[in-house]
């Protein structure tokens, strides 16, 4: 008979190799007490103990909060190396995949800090919503509906769970789900409300439209209105590394499929780019097949709704909501010229090098 087996509910936390200690806080404290004992041992004939004790013990309590301490489920010694990341990296960075030219004589005087290319994770989208990460594979975003699990019934509610549990049974590879929150922008609608209610049948509809309408222009003066979605991410790389064992990979296998990876040619083949994409397509068809039963409609996202959804995570605070008509990072927006404009009162490189520049 099978027994039940208790999962945690982070099923990314690291395992516990000795008590309630991961590998990587056993590491920091390890590493610390053993720094503090042999600088004990080397000036204990000729430091005090109470010295030694006031320098230690603040050491010690630093090395024990950043190997215990956590924030937002990330422990404190991660965010620490990431601060000291960002902090060394530059802070000016521009769309320049062809790279960072040489500043001008002309602009010597004037230049500040050189800026450094900014390189994204995604490189580009594709016209099925195929989002490209270069080497690292493809990805896909697909928005799902939700499902209102307190109104249903004991007997339905298990069947509403047995359907997403035959679905996270028949994964084959990691999937992200993301429920996001983001800003309500309802001018559309109350601009549309307005522009039909005076072609409404009845002058009592009308005023019905208008009043609600006014309520609507008030509710979002008044209130942040918000709104959520959930999104579910598929990746799938570019050649398929071995599978993982029952208890996950081993660090032998890490090792070897970086080794594979480092060796790896950074052309990337067409075919094995196809051949991913084939198998994100057939993924995606099978989250959609599996969740219909739970009542989840899973639908994927297009080219603009897809750099929509990776413009917001970028900029979340932003008040203009992105969508699929604004333009792209690498779009070129022209004007028509005014009457008056003198196409040879200025060089057109001026302004070209000098927004190359940040200027």
């Amino acid at each position: 008979m099978s027994q039940p087996v208790r999962i945690p509910s982070d099923v990314d936390r690291a395992d516990r190799v000795l008590g309630p200690l991961t590998a990587r806080q056993l590491l920091i404290v390890s590493v610390t007490g053993i720094v503090l004992y042999a600088t004990y041992t080397v000036t204990r004939s000729f430091v005090p103990l109470a010295v030694f004790l006031i320098v230690a013990i603040p050491i010690g309590a630093t090395a024990a909060f950043l190997a215990l301490g956590q924030r937002d489920g990330v422990t404190l010694d991660r965010l620490a190396l990431a601060a000291l990341r960002q902090r060394t990296n530059p802070r000016h960075r521009v769309a320049a995949p062809e790279g960072i030219h040489d500043v001008p004589e002309w602009l010597g005087d004037a230049a500040m800090p050189s800026p450094a290319a900014l390189r994204l994770p995604a490189e580009g989208v594709a016209d099925t919503g195929v989002i490209d990460l270069g080497k690292d594979g493809v990805a896909v975003v697909a928005v799902c509906s939700t499902v209102n699990f307190s109104l249903r019934t004991h007997t339905e509610q298990e069947s509403l769970v047995a359907s997403f549990g035959r679905y996270l049974h028949s994964l084959t590879a990691p999937v992200q789900v993301l429920v996001r929150t983001e800003r309500l922008d309802l001018s559309g609608q109350i601009v549309e409300l307005r522009e039909q209610a005076g072609g409404l049948p009845h002058p009592a509809l009308e005023q019905a439209a208008f009043e609600h309408a006014e309520y609507l222009d008030q509710l979002g003066r008044a209130t942040e209105l918000l709104r959520r979605q959930v999104l579910l991410i598929l990746r799938e790389p570019l050649f398929i590394g071995p599978t993982d064992g029952l208890g996950g990979g081993s660090p032998l296998t890490a090792l070897m499929a970086k080794r594979k990876a480092s060796k790896r040619t950074n052309v990337v083949d067409e075919a094995a780019r196809r051949a991913a994409e084939t198998r994100l397509a057939r993924r995606l068809g099978e989250a959609a097949e599996l969740l219909s039963p739970a009542g989840i409609v899973v639908t994927p996202l297009d080219a603009g709704q897809a750099t929509g959804v990776l413009a917001s995570a970028c900029d979340p605070d932003s008040l203009i909501p992105p969508n699929s008509g604004l333009a792209g990072s690498d779009d070129v927006i022209t004007t028509a010229p005014e009457p008056e404009w003198d196409d040879s009162a200025e060089d057109p490189d001026d302004f070209d090098t000098a927004e190359r520049y940040g200027r």
